[in-house]
């Protein structure tokens, strides 16, 4: 009667089998002069083997010190597992710096007199801060009485330069500060718009004194774009969403700025009036210097002392002729 064995011990008698097969191979290479290896050796080094066959099999990479050799190539390169290259501390610091770098070229390629401007009306508002704003009242605005009697000749500066706190207002005006003073500056030579300054601030410090304004930045401001908007007063510029012509901006300004005070429960009439008053002190230098002299037996006594132009401009007939031409392209 033919006994039926379990395929499990048929398993098990084929594996004994083979192992019995490799104990005899090692045992005749031993003989043949080729030192025998302990079973636990043998093992391990069949295991490995056996991994590095599978290893192949599969597509993998094989180990190479206790990692496999992508993660080991990657870590010489300096590359992540996915082959993408890593970020260092010192790219970093590259870029901070070349951008903190570009900052300051964009603040030295500024023309002159308008650097000094910005930098003054940075200077005041950071005062204002730390004052607080009872205290950068008392000492930064405008105070008739303690201007000609206590001899504190800073706040008509101080007054021409401070803004208010930081705010997206502030950064519009500072905005406008930047591109009509540098436009007007370009045009007409720094020492031109120094004068031109000067003469602003002291109209606008009497018509202040006068409403009781304590400061009148923005009024200086409205008056600089006066004076670009008459020189070129048919030139099609863009406000908002609309094509104007250059005269009308200082007008569409002032309008914006009073809805919008009306809107926010503010009074339009106050938030007119800086403007107001920037026009008409626009419109007071713009008379005498381009509209006065062409009278006949007039003359353009608002010119630029010789020794300003001479510190300040370094050619100023080339660099003016030049500046107005870029003016009327604009």
């Amino acid at each position: 009667m033919t006994m039926r064995l379990p395929p499990g011990s048929i398993c098990l008698g084929v594996l004994a089998v083979l192992i019995s097969c490799t104990l005899e191979c090692h045992a005749r290479q031993s003989q043949g002069g080729v030192t025998f290896a302990p079973r636990s050796a043998v093992s391990a080094a069949n295991v490995g083997s056996t991994m590095n066959t599978i290893l192949d099999l599969r597509g993998g990479a094989k180990k190479r010190g206790g990692r496999t050799a992508s993660l080991h190539s990657s870590k010489d390169k300096g590359t992540t597992v996915t082959g993408k290259q890593k970020v260092k501390g010192s790219n970093k610091q590259d870029v901070k710096k070349s951008a903190v770098s570009d900052q300051l070229a964009k603040y030295k390629a500024m023309l002159p007199l308008t650097r000094v401007y910005i930098t003054m009306v940075g200077i005041v508002t950071l005062l204002g801060l730390v004052l607080g704003e009872e205290i950068s009242q008392g000492l930064l605005a405008l105070d008739p009485i303690r201007v000609m009697y206590g001899f504190e000749l800073w706040r008509p500066i101080t007054a021409a330069c401070f803004l208010g706190s930081p705010s997206i207002g502030w950064l519009m005006n500072a905005y406008y500060l930047f591109t009509y003073g540098s436009s007007l500056e370009r045009g007409v030579g720094t020492a031109q718009h120094f004068l031109f300054l000067m003469i602003q601030i002291c109209i606008l410090s009497i018509f202040s004194a006068f409403f009781g304004l304590p400061f009148f930045a923005q009024s200086v401001i409205t008056s600089m774009l006066h004076v670009l908007s008459r020189s070129m007063p048919t030139q099609p510029v863009k406000w908002l969403v609309f094509t104007v012509p250059y005269w009308t901006l200082p007008y569409g300004l002032m309008a914006s700025d009073a809805l919008q005070a009306g809107s926010s429960g503010g009074s339009p009439a106050a938030a007119a009036l800086p403007h107001i008053l920037g026009i008409l002190s626009g419109h007071i230098y713009f008379f005498h210097k381009s509209i006065w002299p062409r009278s006949e037996g007039a003359e353009d006594w608002l010119n630029a002392p010789a020794f300003l132009s001479r510190r300040f401009d370094v050619d100023p007939n080339v660099e003016t002729s030049k500046s107005k031409e870029s003016i009327n392209k604009a």
